[in-house]
């Protein structure tokens, strides 16, 4: 697979592109962190069972069915704004009103409204995801993807903070309905984004039938790749980050078993896990716009396989009797270089998939990438605990980063590190 020439650095980060990447990552995060950190400490404020709570997660799967509606997005455009600002303004208007109903509702008199609303949020919140991801995809040149979509990821985690403690420091101030309206209107950024910005040219004109939705995305990346190239870049998708995956899968409980407490996970967790992960994602689309993303896919393979092999190492001192300064150290670098290596290879695991997408067909290829991205962490971390119950601790971290292996070696065939540059 060809690359593509990068422009300089400085020119590439300050552009008009990256700052669209801003607002679409602000406006993709928002939603799920809302779920994830403000909704929870709602039911708790109001009295719901840990039993609840704990079941009401089960709203967020329309994160990993997206692709299932997905070709509607390549198929229609809604009457105002075009194919993707259409959908992306209907979403984004949709989850303000959305997240704002929560105030309205009382979680011990309304559950079942505030599972329907959650619901609502949890869909229109994927929905969003997949027209900015297509959005995203044509908006950028090959050679910007990287770190457009570094730019992206990183604003993602940073829109965490609105609910995760902005909105919690409110909640101490001020009562919920006034608290929800205020997050909801942090959805209006990303609206107005929505509005300024222009709908990008894609590659061909959207398929004339639903039928041709569905299938012409599967046709085409067939017919580009080839059966066996599409079976590896498949392969590739699904075990890039599988080792990663799996090794962080009980990473508390492991802290737990080495000695570490609560409030010692927590502190270092919180400084070491949050910066190392936003400053590797941000150096990495930096880094690929020199490097490539073949080049990106093969370094920041290494970095992500050499964290892995972190936690062999804080798992092979055994359980510590007395957590010290050198104890709590060697925490924040295990967390740290983890955090790092997953924002490096995370910045050029999106890239990659960003490029096999095709701009004709992005929401159906990009949705269906990412849910299979999403498998290892889903279905194959399910067996993690047999795992550790089996080999003990060091043997396991160790077989994580065996099963890194496997999509390190894929690279020869899907991004091979002399491919070429190509130039507009």
């Amino acid at each position: 697979m060809r690359e593509q020439a990068g422009p300089p650095l400085l020119a590439a980060l300050f552009s008009r592109r990256m700052l669209i990447c801003v607002f679409t990552g602000f406006s993709s995060g928002l939603p799920l962190f809302i779920l994830l950190n403000l909704l929870p400490a709602w039911l708790k404020t109001e009295g719901l069972s840990l039993a609840a709570i704990g079941a009401l997660t089960l709203v967020q799967m329309p994160y990993t069915w997206k692709f299932l509606w997905s070709p509607l997005l390549d198929r229609y455009a809604l009457p105002v704004l075009g194919r993707r600002r259409g959908w992306m303004l209907a979403t984004q208007l949709g989850l303000l009103a959305a997240v704002a109903c929560f105030g309205l509702l009382s979680p011990q008199a309304d559950l079942g409204l505030v599972v329907l609303c959650s619901t609502a949020v949890a869909f229109l919140s994927a929905t969003q995801d997949i027209a900015l991801d297509a959005y995203r995809r044509e908006l950028l040149p090959d050679a910007e993807l990287g770190l457009g979509n570094a730019v992206h990821v990183n604003a993602y985690k940073i829109a965490g903070l609105v609910p995760g403690s902005l909105s919690l420091i409110l909640a101490d101030r001020l009562p919920w309905p006034q608290v929800f309206a205020i997050t909801a209107l942090f959805m209006l950024p990303g609206a107005a984004m929505t509005l300024l910005v222009r709908e990008p040219a894609a590659g061909a004109a959207a398929p004339k039938t639903l039928r041709e939705a569905v299938s012409l995305p599967f046709r085409e990346f067939i017919g580009r790749q080839g059966w066996r190239e599409a079976a590896c870049v498949l392969a590739f998708i699904f075990l890039y980050k599988l080792g990663d995956s799996m090794c962080t899968a009980l990473a508390t409980p492991f802290y737990l078993e080495m000695g570490y407490s609560m409030s010692d996970i927590g502190l270092v967790a919180k400084h070491a896990g949050l910066w190392p992960g936003v400053i590797g994602v941000l150096l990495g689309g930096l880094w690929m716009v020199r490097l490539g993303i073949n080049r990106a896919l093969w370094l920041f393979g290494l970095a992500q396989l050499l964290a892995i092999l972190g936690f062999a190492w804080l798992a092979a001192q055994g359980p510590r009797v007395e957590i010290d300064a050198a104890a709590r150290i060697a925490l924040a670098a295990v967390i740290g270089s983890e955090a790092f290596g997953v924002g490096l290879g995370t910045a050029a695991f999106v890239a990659f998939i960003a490029r096999a997408t095709n701009p004709a067909y992005t929401a159906t290829q990009f949705a269906l990438f990412t849910s299979l991205m999403a498998v290892p962490r889903t279905f194959v971390n399910a067996s993690t605990g047999w795992l550790v119950g089996l080999l003990g601790w060091l043997d396991f971290f160790l077989l994580c980063a065996l099963l890194a292996i496997p999509g390190m070696l894929l690279l020869l065939r899907v991004a091979p590190w002399n491919a070429p540059p190509a130039r507009d």
